[in-house]
C-alpha cells in the first residue's frame, strides 16, 4: 500500500500522466469528476494532496481535507481554490508559471481571437456556409486596417509582452496599463505605458491579460465599455470573471462597442440560452487558448512534481501563498 493519496478530481482528461508521477513520493492517485459530493468527500478526507482541474476547492472543501498539504494546480490561474482558507489550514497552493506552460499557446490564440475578430472571418464563413456569399460580401463592413491602430494590453507580464511582439508584425501602436511595471521598463519594449482610463479611451483593440483578483474582478462592467470607443474590439483570454459579461452583452448589443472575442466566459460552459450566443459580433471559444500538442502535458507533470516535492519534505517552486505561510 503507498504511503500518500492523490486525488485528481474535475480532470476533463481521460489519460493520466499524473500517477506515474507521483509514485516517486510512494504515493497513489485516485481520479474523481467531482461532481457528485457523495462520491468525492470520503477521497479528499483521505487525500495527502489534490490536484483540481474544473473543481471548485471552496472553504468546505479544505475543511474535510484534514490530511492535505498541497493543493497542485495545473494551470496558471488558480481562482478556483479559496488559497485564504487553504493558508489558514496550513496548505500550500501551487500553480504552473506561463513561461513554463502556455505563453506562446495564449499569445497566438489572442492573435487569432483578434485577427479573426477585425476580419469577420466567423461571421463571413457561416454566411458562405448558409449559402449567403453575396449577401456576407455586402455585411462586411464595418473593417478596418490593422496598421496603425492602437493596441491596449491590460496589464503587462510575459503573455501580454509575447502578444505585442507578435502585434507589432502587424503595424499596431501598442500601450499598456499594469500598476506593477514601471514606465522605463515598458519603454524598452517599445510599449507606452498608460493608466487604465487612458487605455479605455484610446485602444482600438484592448486585449485582457490580468489575473482575476478581487481588484481585478468585472474591471470591465458598465462604466468601462462608457469609456471605450464605439468601434473597440475587446479580446479576453484570461479570466472570465474579468468582465461583467451582461454588461458586455448590452454593450456589444447596443453598439456602444464594435466586437469582442472571448476564449473565457464567467460560466464555463455557458447556459444554452445565455444571450451572448446569439450575437454575431463575438466569437466565443471553449477556454481553449493555452492548449498545444504537449502545452497541457507539461503543465500536468509539473504539478504532480509539485506534489512530489512537498509529499518528499521539499519546497515547492510555484508556491503561491508562500508569503502567508511563512507568517
Amino acid at each position: 500500500m503507498a504511503k500518500y493519496k492523490v486525488l485528481l478530481i474535475g480532470s476533463i482528461w481521460s489519460d493520466t500522466i499524473e500517477r506515474e508521477i507521483v509514485k516517486e513520493a510512494d504515493a497513489e492517485l485516485t481520479v474523481n469528476d467531482g461532481k457528485d459530493e457523495q462520491s468525492y468527500s470520503d477521497l479528499i478526507s483521505e487525500a495527502d494532496a489534490i490536484i483540481p482541474g474544473a473543481f471548485q476547492v471552496t472553504d468546505k472543501v479544505l475543511s474535510q481535507a484534514k490530511k492535505c498539504k498541497i493543493i497542485a494546480k495545473a494551470a496558471v490561474g488558480y481562482d478556483n481554490i479559496d488559497v485564504n482558507a487553504a493558508s489558514k489550514r496550513g496548505v500550500v497552493v501551487t500553480n504552473v508559471a506561463a513561461t513554463d506552460f502556455c505563453i506562446e499557446e495564449v499569445a497566438d490564440q489572442t492573435l487569432a481571437l483578434i485577427l479573426g475578430i477585425e476580419r469577420r472571418v466567423v461571421f463571413l464563413n457561416q454566411k458562405v456556409i448558409n449559402g449567403k456569399w453575396m449577401e456576407g460580401r455586402a455585411q462586411m463592413k464595418p473593417m478596418f486596417d490593422l496598421r496603425g491602430q492602437t493596441l491596449g494590453l491590460v496589464a503587462f507580464g510575459a503573455i501580454a509582452r509575447a502578444v505585442a511582439e507578435r502585434a507589432r508584425a502587424f503595424g499596431f501602436k501598442i500601450i499598456a496599463s499594469d500598476p506593477y511595471i514601471s514606465a522605463e521598463d515598458a519603454s524598452k519594449l517599445g510599449v507606452e505605458l498608460v493608466d487604465f482610463d487612458t487605455l479605455l479611451k484610446t485602444s482600438d483593440v484592448i486585449s485582457i491579460h490580468a489575473p482575476l483578483m478581487k481588484s481585478t474582478f468585472h474591471m470591465f462592467d458598465e462604466k468601462a465599455f462608457d469609456k471605450m470607443k464605439k468601434t473597440a474590439y475587446l479580446i479576453n483570454a484570461a479570466r472570465g470573471g474579468l468582465i461583467d459579461q451582461k454588461a458586455l452583452y448590452n454593450a456589444l448589443k447596443s453598439g456602444k462597442i464594435l466586437a469582442a472575442g472571448l476564449d473565457v466566459l464567467e460560466e464555463e460552459p455557458p447556459n444554452p440560452n445565455d444571450p451572448i450566443l446569439t450575437l454575431d459580433n463575438v466569437i466565443i471559444l471553449p477556454h481553449s487558448a493555452g492548449y498545444a500538442e504537449g502545452s497541457y502535458e507539461r503543465a500536468r507533470s509539473w504539478s504532480a512534481r509539485e506534489v512530489v516535492t512537498v509529499l518528499k519534505g521539499g519546497q515547492a517552486r510555484n508556491w503561491v501563498n508562500r508569503k502567508e505561510l511563512s507568517k
